[in-house]
Parts: C-alpha cells; sequence; structure tokens
C-alpha cells in the first residue's frame, strides 16, 4: 500500500458484510473516475490472540483463509461491475481499525462499509467506520449497504 509512486490511491476495506461490498462498488467506482490505483484490504485477526489463554492458531492457514476469502469475494463482486481500474489486493493480519487507519497515510481516500459482521445488528455505524472517521489521514467515505449507488440493485452478491 505505497503511494510513492506519485499514484493516486483509494483503498478501501472489504470484510464479506453487504456494506463492504457496497463500499467497494463505490470505491471502484470513484477510482475510476479519479484515475486512482485501487487497494482492497482485508484483515484478519488471529482468533482468540488477546489473553493468556489463547487457543493454538494455525497463523498460516489462517492467513491463506482470508486470503482466499477475500479472493472470491472480489471475485463475485468485481464481475458484476464491469470495467475496474487497476487493483492491488492486499491481506493484512491486525486490528481492521489500526490497519485501515494506518492504509489511509498513504492514500487520498478510505472507504469504509457502515458497518462490518459484528454481532450489534442494530448499529447504525460500526466500531471500524467510527475509528477509521476520527483517526484516518485522509478523508472517509462511509458507505451504507442499502445507500443509493446508481446502479442495479442486482449488482449486491
Amino acid at each position: 500500500m505505497d503511494s510513492s509512486d506519485g499514484t493516486s490511491r483509494v483503498v478501501v476495506g472489504v470484510d464479506g458484510s453487504p456494506s463492504s461490498y457496497a463500499a467497494l462498488r463505490w470505491a471502484v467506482r470513484q477510482a475510476r473516475r479519479t484515475g486512482a490505483t485501487l487497494d482492497v484490504v482485508g484483515v484478519h485477526e488471529v482468533p482468540g490472540a488477546t489473553g493468556w489463554s489463547a487457543p493454538p492458531v494455525d497463523a498460516t492457514f489462517d492467513e491463506e483463509q482470508a486470503v482466499k476469502e477475500l479472493s472470491e469475494e472480489l471475485d463475485s463482486v468485481l464481475s458484476l461491475i464491469g470495467e475496474v481500474p487497476p487493483l492491488e489486493r492486499h491481506v493484512v493480519r491486525g486490528n481492521p481499525a489500526e490497519v485501515l487507519v494506518e492504509a489511509s497515510a498513504r492514500a487520498e481516500l478510505l472507504v469504509v462499509g457502515s458497518r462490518g459482521r459484528g454481532g450489534f445488528a442494530s448499529l447504525l455505524l460500526g466500531s471500524v467506520g467510527q475509528q477509521c472517521a476520527v483517526h484516518a489521514s485522509c478523508p472517509v467515505v462511509i458507505v451504507r449497504a442499502d445507500a443509493p449507488e446508481g446502479a442495479p440493485a442486482d449488482l449486491t452478491p
């Protein structure tokens, strides 16, 4: 996620949620309009790695699974969009908000869904979107899953 080559970058966080798919579609259109490179970031956390008694985890398998899931998600969404701008895929282990805020330092724009796959369905804005809005180094666009996008509704995978 390096912008040292002078290329304008739009970073989008993808986690498999409906709002992240909407954010990806929005980011593709924005990158196409502005000639930017699209950096698609999928973040995975090692389960249970926050306490003393964390269960044994195969980090290699976890990363391979995250790469596979991101690839499948991108294929399912991007196949319906048409022309896609230059795109780079990144799978990073860590806290999603921290990873995306760090990525924003090298971006012209950060795009995230309004809420991810967390357990609080009634929230209008999830914790990752909130943290990005407060701490990102560039402008942030937060996209709702049901936001009008100027595209047919059947593009939702």
